[in-house]
């Protein structure tokens, strides 16, 4: 997983990230001929919360989980992987998007992600496998949510899935701090940088060629032309 973008917007854009819904209503301007057509359907399908005002709002409660899963809907992917891992993921070129679907998913399962842009196109790949994929596709795509059918029966089909016994469970890796890259670079040596940084040689090889190369950010006062 890529390093933290410190350039994302701050999380309280979005709100809280809490699981628990808000209390607070969303609107939705029904004169907008796609949303007219959405109320149609969510008319039709028995997802109205309450009913139009003389401006031809549409008022109900925001649903966090929903809102997320609409995302994934749209922009997201929900499945196996070749090796018939479960993965649930979201490519997005928001950062506030990306930022507030690792907070939110980190409260439903645990599972820790820190985003950055990728360095060919600037976007943001977010993804879950294993057992945080099967508990967070579990979540968002509820039964009888409202969802792409597609998803919903992708999602339905990780819950199925179990860790095979010969599969070793990954501790968390530690993150480099922005000191850390800085005596690496000041080094110059990865493998001299290892005892002193508690590291090893292998990963303080490969550190200074994602710094240089732009794949993870560099620190501020860092050497120049390091």
């Amino acid at each position: 997983m890529a390093e933290h973008d410190t350039n994302a917007p701050p999380l309280f854009e979005l709100g809280d990230v809490s699981p628990v819904p808000p209390t607070a209503p969303a609107f939705m301007d029904l004169q907008h001929p796609d949303y007219a057509y959405m109320f149609g359907f969510l008319q039709a399908d028995g997802h109205l919360a309450r009913g139009t005002g003389h401006k031809g709002r549409l008022t109900v409660e925001f649903s966090r989980r929903d809102y997320l899963r609409g995302v994934i809907d749209a922009d997201g992917s929900v499945g196996h992987t070749g090796q018939g891992l479960p993965f649930v993921s979201l490519t997005t070129a928001s950062a506030a998007v990306g930022a507030y679907l690792c907070r939110y998913a980190k409260a439903v399962t645990g599972s820790a992600r820190q985003i950055g842009r990728n360095a060919r196109d600037g976007i943001y790949n977010v993804v879950y496998t294993k057992e945080a994929a099967v508990r967070l596709a579990g979540h968002l795509y509820y039964p009888g949510c409202l969802s792409l059918a597609r998803k919903q029966t992708a999602a339905t089909a990780l819950a199925s899935w179990e860790r095979p016994a010969d599969m070793p469970v990954r501790s968390p890796g530690r993150r480099w701090k922005p000191w850390e890259d800085r005596a690496l670079l000041a080094h110059g040596d990865g493998e001299s940088a290892a005892a002193e940084l508690g590291r090893s040689a292998a990963s303080c090889s490969v550190r200074p060629w994602r710094l240089k190369t732009g794949k993870v950010r560099r620190p501020e006062g860092g050497p120049a032309g390091a």
